[in-house]
């Protein structure tokens, strides 16, 4: 697998999606954490317009309509789906917005993230018993300094894979963990190295 940004869509995704039972057809028949990126990215493909299609699905409530929408038109910052690890041990597909994505993608150990940057992580996780299962939409936004100091300046937002808005305590659930184990990159918590799609 190269650092190279992925094609997402198209007749995989269209040939293997609901089985007649209504489950995703989706599943690599293994444990996630036996999957090799290449094998993480087949899923990803099978499930990204079932994905896509979830998260855009009802009223975003206290969630900006518009970047749930729009996102995937964003700068892709994973090249395949990062392994499990944080996030419920989720695999992540990341992108990043026009005004955060030339820093991000610096990977840099004191990035200086500009204010109005969002990143936005799809998700999904597959089973000890290789059944594939999609998972939240992780977005996160870099407000204005001063704006939210107890999760220094981001704000962080999930949406079911139903597209349901999801309540969660942002301070225990989300920053602590941010800040915590990446605190050194600014919070932010990026792809792993071979994951990374470069600029």
């Amino acid at each position: 697998m190269t650092n190279k940004s992925r094609k997402i869509g198209g007749a995989t995704v269209l040939s293997a999606m609901i089985a007649a039972s209504g489950a995703l057809a989706c599943d690599p028949g293994k444990p996630g954490y036996d999957l090799t990126g290449e094998e993480a990215a087949q899923v990803y493909d099978c499930l990204a317009e079932a994905l896509h299609d979830g998260y855009t699905t009802g009223a975003k409530r206290w969630i900006p309509a518009d970047k749930i929408a729009e996102y995937r038109g964003w700068t892709q910052a994973s090249s395949f789906p990062a392994a499990p690890g944080f996030h419920d041990s989720r695999f992540l597909m990341t992108w990043v917005n026009e005004t955060g994505a030339e820093e991000y993608m610096r990977y840099a150990e004191d990035p200086v993230i500009p204010v109005g940057t969002w990143i936005a992580k799809e998700s999904f996780t597959v089973t000890d018993d290789g059944n594939a299962q999609p998972g939240p939409l992780f977005l996160m936004e870099k407000v204005a300094e001063g704006t939210s100091p107890e999760t220094d300046d981001w704000f962080y937002m999930a949406v079911a894979a139903n597209g349901t808005p999801m309540g969660v305590n942002v301070i225990s659930a989300c920053s602590d963990c941010h800040q915590g184990a990446f605190g050194h990159q600014g919070g932010l918590g990026y792809p792993v190295e071979e994951a990374r799609v470069m600029k």
